[in-house]
């Protein structure tokens, strides 16, 4: 696949005077030709959890209620064909803010300890040596909101991080200019404990300050502050939550399901309604364990009290009257997960078939992108950062490859999307899609799809189709060689 190729890990020279110096210009100079020309666009991201493909109002669910999310698809575009690189949570986060493959920017795995998967809670100091507390994104990668920043925007992170939490890899060492979440992977979402380690953070340090609260009502009154606080000047809000991530706790009874606040398990009482624990088998042993009840009550309840944070973001935009010039972009960074709905699509959260890697996302910008549509074109999470820095106007960083495309056309006037092929992997999981072809490889199953006639992923064509399946085998093997040649990157590669 073709890739947008640059030279330095510089921005380029002309991206240093930035934005922020353009209304001083004009003031200066006094031109009439400043005061017609549009400001640039405020960006707000929202990022889900392990959301299922069928798990929004929108994208044909009679059981969840999302009404904050059905009114920004309202206002904007649905994207039924949309990709995320990586069918698990941190490779999908960390090529959101770079626009480059796992493979190409470092982090093709998770960084996280597995040892709480057999019931071992660390002690501090042994967790402080820990892969899960040392490891994070290398630090010669260039992150989106270290190129707004350099355009005058402002830029705040509010939720999950999951790309290190030592210092130099933490968010203000990144961009950001305010952060208020966890770094890792999961939590409780009341304690704010991963496998009880303390995770919460405020900019470059731990806090407790919160404890007991439920993390999204968290999440929500920090963007609030900081929409309050900036609604003013451009800015970048990037709104990461966990739900409706299982909680990360390593009681039996919690653990495997969501986490909700009681006012919203109230509007699901079908499912409340039925025994919530059964006896099953955790760590090895009989334990009392969630039940398939529970867990989606659960899930479906921290969408719903996820939506109405959205709605309070959404709200504010307009009280400022910043919801015409402000890109909003909400998607799933994966499958769903144990409660999740991925229907029609085969597979789940951690499987290479469609209902790991293919996500529900809306955008919204009425400055460009007409209300009420829906676009089937084959787009991914890695057109995200090309296009957002096509809209501020600023150059790519030089020197940078990036692997994907600026998608404005195919939002705002239905064009044909740039891409045509798409890769991913996980150990030795591996799949391709080159136009409507699906080519996987995998530990949960292998075939030749055509997701034109079959998004399903039921029939395999491998033995109809043996010359397509020699291609697909073969576009794979190049882009492996492609990410093999290009610079390394940690915490995985050596150099």
């Amino acid at each position: 696949m073709n890739a947008t190729a640059m030279t330095s890990s510089r921005l380029a020279s002309g991206c240093r005077l930035g934005l922020s110096m353009f209304w001083a210009l004009c003031l200066i100079s006094g031109l009439s030709s400043c005061v017609t020309r549009q400001p640039p666009p405020n960006i707000v991201i929202i990022v889900s959890d392990d959301q299922g493909y069928r798990d929004l109002g929108c994208f044909g669910s009679d059981e969840v209620k999302t009404p904050h999310l059905d009114r920004l698809a309202r206002g904007g575009v649905r994207l039924t064909s949309f990709y995320v690189s990586w069918p698990a949570c941190t490779p999908s986060r960390g090529s959101l803010l770079t626009g480059r493959y796992p493979q190409r920017n470092g982090v093709y795995d998770m960084i996280r300890n597995e040892a709480p998967d057999y019931g071992k809670r660390y002690e501090p100091a042994e967790y402080e040596v820990s892969f899960e507390r040392i490891g994070g994104m290398d630090t010669r990668e260039v992150l989106l909101p270290a190129m707004l920043g350099e355009a005058g925007y402002v830029n705040g992170i509010f939720g999950k991080w999951d790309l290190g939490s030592l210092r130099r890899y933490l968010p203000l060492a990144r961009g950001f200019d305010d952060f208020y979440g966890f770094c890792n992977t999961g939590i409780d979402y009341f304690t704010h404990q991963r496998y009880g380690a303390s995770s919460m953070y405020r900019d470059h340090q731990p806090t407790s300050e919160d404890q007991g609260t439920y993390c999204t009502t968290l999440f929500e009154r920090e963007a609030v502050r900081f929409l309050e606080r900036h609604h003013h000047r451009p800015f970048f809000l990037y709104l990461p939550f966990n739900a409706p991530h299982g909680a990360s706790s390593l009681d039996p009874a919690i653990r495997g399901a969501a986490q909700a606040p009681d006012a919203y398990k109230a509007m699901y009482p079908q499912l409340q309604q039925q025994p919530q624990l059964v006896s099953g088998t955790r760590y090895g042993k009989t334990a009392m364990v969630p039940s398939p009840a529970k867990r989606r009550l659960e899930y479906l309840a921290s969408i719903t009290c996820m939506d109405a944070a959205i709605g309070a973001v959404l709200d504010l935009l307009d009280q400022h009257g910043i919801a015409e010039n402000t890109i909003v972009m909400f998607f799933s960074d994966n499958g769903g997960g144990g409660g999740g709905d991925n229907s029609p699509l085969r597979g789940r959260k951690g499987r290479m078939f469609e209902g790991g890697v293919r996500v529900p996302c809306i955008v919204r910008y009425p400055r460009k992108i007409p209300a009420g549509g829906e676009s089937d074109a084959f787009l991914t999470s890695l057109e995200i950062l090309p296009t957002l820095l096509a809209e501020v106007g600023l150059p790519i960083p030089s020197g940078l490859t990036l692997d994907g495309y600026d998608m404005m056309g195919v939002l705002a006037s239905g064009e044909s999307s740039p891409r045509t092929q798409m890769f991913w992997q996980r150990k030795n999981d591996r799949a391709v899609r080159v136009d409507d072809w699906k080519w996987v490889e995998s530990g949960h199953g292998t075939g030749l799809f055509n997701l034109a006639t079959d998004i399903g992923e039921k029939t395999d064509l491998s033995r109809n189709q043996p010359a397509r399946l020699t291609e697909m085998k073969q576009h794979f093997s190049r882009w492996r060689t492609a990410m093999d040649n290009c610079p390394p990157r940690g915490p995985f590669r050596d150099y």
